[in-house]
């Protein structure tokens, strides 16, 4: 592997290949070093370009967040590069808008635009097949992976109390910034409910 500002050259099986990435992304690998990465490929008709990422949740919301007028795959990459998946689905869950204004290309117009269009819509969830389910687990920090299913389950568990998701995923997001990140499951959600009561 070699290394760009904005880019990653891979070889795959003698071949070389350009992946575009966020500096989140290529501050994870080493020149010369393996690499696993899950590429989305974006087809123009003067251009084929593959963007990379070294999970399957952050490409799945590099297509999600382009699903809004006006955040092209510059912009998805410098959101990604502000905020991680986690802290992306809070922002839309709280709707804060700020948040998402302090990546680069991203104005009070476009966030509140992102904010609107978003927040309302399920977060993205990849295609993973069982080699490339193993190999994101075996390269993912565990810390980040637990969190992300803890905060899941939770939200899953207020849904199932007839709660709606938009609300359960505010509550679990305002919850868990009070919270330690390894708080058990039960917790969060006794915590979320609590947030719930208050509003």
């Amino acid at each position: 592997m070699a290394l760009g500002e904005d880019c990653a050259l891979i070889e795959v099986q003698g071949v070389g290949y350009v992946a575009f990435c966020g500096g989140r992304t290529l501050a994870r690998f080493s020149v010369g070093e393996p690499a696993f990465l899950h590429i989305e490929t974006q087809v123009r008709e003067d251009s084929i370009k593959l963007f990379g990422f070294a999970s399957e949740e952050e490409r799945g919301w590099f297509v999600h967040l382009q699903s809004v007028q006006g955040v092209g795959a510059r912009v998805a990459l410098a959101i990604l590069d502000t905020l991680n998946p986690g802290e992306l689905g809070d922002a839309l869950a709280l709707q804060d808008k700020a948040s998402l204004a302090r990546a680069n290309g991203v104005g009070p117009k476009l966030a509140a635009r992102i904010v609107q269009e978003l927040s309302g819509k399920a977060a993205p969830r990849g295609f993973l097949g069982l080699a490339a389910h193993q190999e994101q687990q075996a390269t993912a920090a565990p810390v980040a992976g637990g969190e992300r299913n803890m905060r899941a389950d939770a939200v899953s568990a207020l849904v199932n109390l007839g709660i709606d998701p938009i609300n359960g995923a505010r509550a679990v997001a305002t919850a868990m910034k009070a919270l330690p990140p390894d708080a058990p499951t039960a917790e969060v959600i006794r915590a979320a409910l609590k947030e719930m009561q208050r509003a």
